[in-house]
Order: structure tokens, then C-alpha cells, then sequence
């Protein structure tokens, strides 16, 4: 299955870069699921968001916390699902609530749990193709999801990043 949107990038900051220039169409109830190794990206694509919604303070993988909230222009909700066995322990952390906040949601191994999948948002697979070069694949999922590639897409184009 191809992606709507694929992007390549050649290092971490430019990874962030992408992210960035995402975070500025976000709006309070996006969600993001992020997929991919170890050591794929998810987090320095997570980075940048944060740094396109104005979070000062550092933003590090939330692998042990499962949930870290960074203050922002908005709310940046920022989850990792990697530690989690069974669906029903996303009750516990009030993940749907979380998803409907007032926030951006951004859940690393958001593809563990495709039953918890929302009805809106993106699907970004990033893939590992050398030491430092990334392939980025984004899905939209529902209306808002299309919004966003689209939007994203043209977003890139203008800063001379095309996507491919």
C-alpha cells in the first residue's frame, strides 16, 4: 500500500523541521500515530511539533511515563504506547479523553492498538533507510486527516522542501 505523503529526510534536525512546519496547521484534537522502530525518528519528529507549537521546555521520549503533557499556543499531549500489553490499559490513562482534549495528541506506537485508532488525524510510518536518512509515510485518516496532508504537503512545497 503506498502512502498519500511520502518525505525523506538526511537527519534528525530536518526530521524536527518536518514536524515544525506541521505543527503550525495543528489544532486543538489532532491526533497523530506515530510508528516505526527504534531509533526511527518518532520522537525528533514528536521534537519539532513541540517546537512549531512554542514548547520551551525539552521534550524526551515518554517511554516510562507513557504520558507527558509539554504547555504550548496549545496543549501538546505527547504519548508512547510502547510499554503497554492489552488495549484495556489505555483506560487507565485516560487516552480517549486524552485524544479529545485540548490538545495535540502525538502517540509513539500508535499502531500497537489499531482498535483504539481514532476516527481523525494521521498515520506516520517512519522507516529507516540508512545511518541517518528517513522515510517518512503519512496517512490520513478521516476528513481532517486528508486536511492535514494536504495541507502539510503544501506547507513543504512552499519552503522548498517538496515531498516526493
Amino acid at each position: 500500500m503506498q502512502a498519500t505523503l511520502t518525505m525523506r529526510t538526511q537527519s534528525a534536525e530536518e526530521t524536527m523541521g518536518y514536524g515544525a512546519a506541521l505543527a503550525a496547521l495543528l489544532v486543538p484534537g489532532d491526533v497523530l500515530l506515530l510508528s516505526g522502530d527504534l531509533g526511527a525518528g518518532k520522537t525528533q519528529l514528536t521534537k519539532g511539533i513541540a517546537r512549531g507549537l512554542g514548547v520551551a521546555e525539552p521534550v524526551t521520549s515518554p517511554t516510562f511515563n507513557i504520558l507527558l503533557v509539554h504547555e504550548g499556543r496549545i496543549p501538546l499531549y505527547h504519548l508512547d504506547l510502547y510499554r503497554l500489553e492489552h488495549a484495556f490499559e489505555l483506560e487507565d490513562l485516560d487516552y480517549y479523553a486524552t485524544l479529545e482534549g485540548d490538545g495535540v495528541a502525538v502517540v509513539e506506537w500508535g499502531d500497537r492498538f489499531p482498535e483504539a485508532a481514532p476516527a481523525e488525524g494521521l498515520a506516520v510510518s517512519i522507516l529507516i533507510d540508512g545511518d541517518n536518512e528517513r522515510r517518512i509515510l503519512i496517512d490520513p485518516i478521516g476528513p481532517r486527516g486528508e486536511e492535514l496532508v494536504s495541507a502539510w504537503a503544501e506547507a513543504l512545497a512552499d519552503e522548498d522542501g517538496a515531498p516526493q
